[in-house]
């Protein structure tokens, strides 16, 4: 008994094709936006990061000049104040540069919501073919 809405498998053939097609390019054009929106991110980071460097460094040459004169009126010597002042800036200064990187780490960047959505279309696709 033939159906009267039954269709052949080449048509359903075609029609699975069809939205395979259409479903990559979907991913794809997910994949386009949060790419584009995560250089977007970089971007403003960055921008941020530069304008609070400009800022920050004519205060930062203050204070470290500050610690170094409260050194030396505390009986330091100029040298041992000055040297003082430096390490604990360069310490400081390493710890900030090392969470800088490792916030711009592949991991932080990387397209999480368009790798889950492949995933679960993959699994989709398997269950179609089965």
């Amino acid at each position: 008994m033939a159906f009267p809405n039954s269709r052949s498998i080449p048509d359903l053939l075609s029609d699975a094709v069809g939205q395979l097609a259409k479903l990559v390019g979907n991913e794809f054009a997910l994949a386009r936006a949060e790419v584009s929106e995560k250089a977007k991110q970089v971007g403003r980071a960055a921008a941020l990061v530069g304008a609070g460097a400009v800022i920050m460094i004519p205060a930062l040459v203050l204070a470290l000049l500050a610690i170094a004169a409260a050194l030396r009126s505390s009986g330091f010597s100029d040298a041992m104040s000055y040297l003082l002042t430096g390490g604990g800036a360069i310490v400081v200064s390493a710890m900030l540069i090392w969470v800088g990187l490792n916030r711009l780490s592949s991991d932080a960047l990387k397209p999480a919501v368009t790798l889950d959505e492949i995933e679960r279309d993959k699994s989709a696709v398997k269950e179609m073919v089965r």
